[in-house]
């Protein structure tokens, strides 16, 4: 950062180093601060991509999808043309209950998509079924995600939730299990294993799964309330 900084003393306002220090604060998850230098890039170069993608980004995590679908759209007026802008298009678009858009941009994100995006684009698919309380076609997206990508972390998470609640809970244990395998990093299998073991009356099981969900992310609620009534049931034993 002081490197960058003695840069710009010599070169003020200097796109590339600006964009250098926006992704540094964005790596340490300094957000504001990222947002801050990704705007003064735009106040030298309008059309620079990397940081009307990364504002719009933002502002799509900060429950701002009307901004984020004005810069995306800013982009495809640029000339930018892939899967991964047409994705995010129909998620903003989704967000902003613009759902003929979304189907439209979902679409043409299949259109464009390679052997490398495919599975994302069907997820999000899956995701946007979800929203709109399809959870057929939800289940079929998540499946075709999971065919072309075995290592799809998410699309397993949320079939196993699907099969759960279609009452088919062995395949749900199958894919919770899948998800963990291919995710370690991931809370979400283990908490969601830990509800439907307990329901099953697996305490044992679930004490093991919501305990690692807590090693994972210490500070999810669901997790931490799970524990509790797990360990008072332990208790009362």
């Amino acid at each position: 950062m002081d490197v960058f900084k003695k840069g710009l003393e010599r070169f003020p306002g200097n796109a590339h180093l600006l964009t250098g220090m926006a992704r540094i604060h964005e790596a340490l998850g300094e957000q504001e601060e990222s947002v801050s230098h990704y705007k003064q890039v735009l106040l030298t170069d309008n059309t620079n991509i990397e940081a009307i993608a990364s504002l719009a980004t933002h502002h799509f995590y900060d429950d701002q999808p009307e901004i984020a679908l004005k810069l995306y759209r800013r982009l495809l007026q640029m000339g930018v043309y892939n899967t991964e802008l047409f994705v995010n298009l129909g998620l903003c678009s989704f967000y902003a209950q613009q759902y003929d858009v979304t189907v439209n941009c979902f679409q043409r994100a299949l259109s464009l998509a390679s052997d490398d995006t495919i599975a994302d684009v069907w997820y999000n698919i899956g995701h946007f079924a979800l929203g709109i309380g399809d959870n057929g076609l939800a289940y079929q997206c998540f499946k075709l995600a999971v065919t072309h990508d075995n290592n799809h972390v998410e699309a397993y998470n949320n079939l196993g939730v699907l099969e759960w609640h279609n009452g088919r809970k062995e395949q749900a244990i199958s894919c919770f299990k899948s998800s963990k395998e291919v995710g370690p990093h991931c809370y979400e299998p283990h908490y969601n294993n830990a509800v439907l073991m307990e329901k099953m009356g697996d305490i044992q099981t679930s004490y093991q799964s919501v305990k690692r969900s807590m090693e994972i992310f210490p500070d999810h609620f669901d997790s931490k309330q799970l524990f509790r009534k797990i360990r008072e049931r332990f208790e009362a034993i």
